[in-house]
């Protein structure tokens, strides 16, 4: 079989089959030059020469495919079509093997699929370490041995959950799984399977979103095929289970297409995954779980009044809206049942303060539980604390602009002028000074410029001059220094400091990047006990990431003496798990007086984000060059 070597020649041939094109546009369209266009062309010509076709070029229309044996170049196509759906990138390798470890009923030898896959043993290799340790979030292991291949070893409910979610990952990104997806879950299995799930749910006035019903739907059809793999369910017991959801998953599986009547368990097990995704609504629960539930509630409001100024305790609302989902959360993490939350990285992203509040609460309870959360199901229960705190506190932080006010007139005029700019202004904050003599003998001034009535010299802050009663012209000047937005040179100027900024050239892992930087700060006695371990378990919990290469790290706790940002810029990227790489990272190191006020450190890191300018700051040689760089913006 002739064998395309590189993706872009299937998708020149491809281009091509369409319509004629010059090299100008083909080079547009594959992201290359048009020398490698020529090159491309070339190849392509020597491959296909073989199976009926030809590529020529003509002065006016540029390339075009030239079939003279359709028939060969029929074969040709279906070979290559067999050849594109084939995984190439790491993740997509990675998805594949747990797909085929889950579902093969004979070991997997890696040297046989190296050669289907035409990679070498080695890579195949490297993406199993991130198999292994996916697999190992649902409590799976791989059992390898000579001759006989790698197996999955693990019960068959945690074999379900991780099917169920990757399959519901795949369709939801409209990601084709190869021929996996297709045979795993036909669409109109899938179809038929969701109309008789609705019919029942509906008969037993039983309410679930599309996106749970969808979800439902894959894990009937997941659990269709390992039993007729002849892996049923033999050990499935549940107290938490309510006799209405039982009589439910039963009708259910009455219009199934079962090759055989299930048994108890897969009933059970059943009304346990509609149990876990119904709407919210108080759940019927065991006397355990239901103690479990509110001493949940209980710890995080109060873990939260322990360590934060704010005291949610007797917020009934929030207490009330925590139950009902906690309810729900303890079921599906109990069970190993998936949920997807759309808002995840955005909640993140923008409730930073929330974010982290419940992060560490939530920690401390982890600790003592065999439960894993995912941060789909924390950032539920961000968005239940972030209304609570926004409910009851101002947690935002802007810094308002401060002038220095020199008036000689008197007191009377003094007062006057005031209200009208604080009139005009109220976000400005006014420090008052009455002569001229005062003035001339600071040092410096503190404030981010001055407003005078008499004429004095500029010293390192900018100075308006007003009349005791300000003309319009004159406070539209004033609003001009105003209305300029300081938060973020403040927290460059306040938080950023040359001592804590490192350039890394050289490869280096995230665990030993902490410890460099966790020894400089243990040594300056800049954190407190704890930080350095606190720092690897929320990146256990939850990624850092941010988005475009940038991440976060920082402790669960607050845990510094002394609020800074230690800034390291990695052009060569930094491995941060999960497939991603940071380049440009922010080590934060928040003390209990002022985190609040550190927060809006968040919307300068967004900021930076969204200008999408870490391939800009990483150019930067110096601390001086990176600072006068993001202050600029």
């Amino acid at each position: 079989m002739t064998k395309l070597s590189h993706p872009r020649l299937h998708q020149l041939l491809a281009q091509l089959q369409a319509a004629p094109l010059p090299q100008e546009e083909l080079a547009r369209r594959l992201n290359v030059s048009t020398r490698t266009v020529r090159t491309d062309v070339a190849t392509l010509n020597e491959l296909i020469a073989a199976h009926g076709a030809h590529l020529i070029h003509q002065r006016g229309s540029g390339y075009q495919l030239k079939i003279y044996n359709q028939g060969l170049f029929n074969e040709l196509l279906a070979a290559q079509e067999q050849e594109v759906s084939l995984p190439r990138t790491s993740r997509e390798r990675v998805l594949h093997l747990q797909i085929l470890l889950l579902t093969a009923e004979q070991g997997i030898k890696l040297d046989e699929l190296a050669d289907t896959w035409y990679l070498s043993r080695a890579a195949l290799q490297g993406d199993m370490a991130e198999v292994r340790e996916r697999l190992a979030h649902f409590g799976l292991t791989i059992d390898s041995k000579p001759r006989l291949g790698m197996r999955i070893q693990g019960c068959e409910t945690a074999i379900r959950a991780c099917l169920t979610q990757l399959l519901y990952q795949e369709l939801l990104h409209n990601k084709q799984l190869q021929s996996l997806l297709p045979n795993l879950c036909p669409s109109k299995t899938l179809e038929v399977v969701g109309n008789h799930i609705h019919a029942q749910l509906t008969r037993h006035q039983l309410r679930l979103v599309d996106e749970n019903l969808q979800q439902l739907t894959i894990y009937c059809a997941v659990a269709l095929l390992r039993q007729a793999s002849g892996h049923e369910l033999h050990q499935f017991t549940s107290e938490d289970l309510t006799p209405q959801m039982l009589a439910a998953a039963r009708d259910i599986y009455s219009e199934l297409p079962t090759l055989t009547l299930p048994v108890e368990e897969e009933i059970a097990c059943l009304a346990i995954q509609i149990q876990a995704r119904l709407i919210a609504e108080p759940l019927q629960l065991s006397a355990v779980m239901a103690t479990e539930s509110e001493q949940l509630v209980g710890h995080l409001l109060d873990y939260i009044h322990q360590h934060y100024p704010y005291d949610l305790r007797y917020d009934l609302q929030l207490r009330a809206d925590l139950q009902t989902h906690i309810c729900a959360m303890l079921l599906r993490v109990k069970y190993q049942i998936g949920s997807h939350n759309p808002l995840a990285d955005h909640i993140k992203q923008y409730y930073p303060l929330a974010y982290d509040i419940t992060l560490a609460a939530i920690s401390e309870w982890i600790k003592q539980t065999p439960y894993r959360l995912t941060h789909h199901e924390i950032g539920y229960l961000v968005i239940h604390i972030g209304v609570g705190l926004e409910r009851h506190y101002d947690i935002g932080y802007t810094r308002h602009p401060q002038a220095l006010l020199l008036c000689d007139a008197g007191n009377a005029t003094f007062r006057v002028l005031e209200a009208r700019i604080k009139r005009e202004y109220p976000q400005l904050q006014l420090t008052m000074l009455e002569s001229v003599r005062d003035y001339e003998g600071l040092g410096e001034v503190l404030q981010d410029f001055v407003i005078s009535t008499v004429k004095v010299t500029e010293k390192n802050a900018p100075v308006i001059q007003v009349a005791p009663f300000p003309t319009q012209y004159q406070l539209e000047q004033l609003g001009k220094l105003v209305l300029i937005d300081r938060t973020r040179p403040y927290m460059l100027d306040k938080y950023f400091d040359a001592s804590h900024f490192l350039i890394v050239n050289e490869p280096l892992t995230q665990t030993q990047l902490f410890q460099q930087v966790c020894d400089q700060l243990e040594q300056e006695d800049l954190v407190e006990m704890g930080f350095r371990t606190s720092l690897h378990e929320r990146e256990r919990i939850v990624s850092t990431m941010l988005g475009e290469g940038i991440a976060l790290p920082h402790s669960l706790g607050l845990l510094a003496r002394r609020t800074l940002v230690y800034t390291i810029l990695a052009p060569q990227g930094i491995d941060w798990g999960n497939g991603e790489t940071a380049s440009l990272i922010f080590v934060l190191a928040i003390s209990k007086a002022d985190y609040e006020e550190a927060m809006a450190l968040y919307d300068l890191f967004l900021t930076l984000m969204n200008e999408k300018a870490s391939k800009n700051l990483l150019a930067c040689r110096d601390f001086a060059s990176f600072k006068a760089l993001a202050r600029a913006g």
